[in-house]
């Protein structure tokens, strides 16, 4: 169970589609994948741009102007 949460949590956390996680779980129902969203909605857990992530890795932390 745990594994479930932290990859669809994750995936969710990645930004992919909710029916994306729903198919690759195998929910019949997207309410059940539902479940896995409560933990976006805490401070801190958005989304991040491709660019963060670009930035991130070359160490550059600077916000741009």
């Amino acid at each position: 169970m745990i594994y479930r949460h932290s990859f669809a949590t994750h995936l969710l956390e990645n930004g992919y589609d909710i029916r994306t996680v729903q198919e690759l779980l195998g929910h019949e129902d997207v309410s059940t994948t539902m479940i896995y969203t409560h933990v976006l909605n805490k401070p801190g857990l958005a989304i991040r741009s491709p660019l963060d992530e670009e930035r991130t890795s070359r160490g550059d932390h600077s916000i741009p102007s």
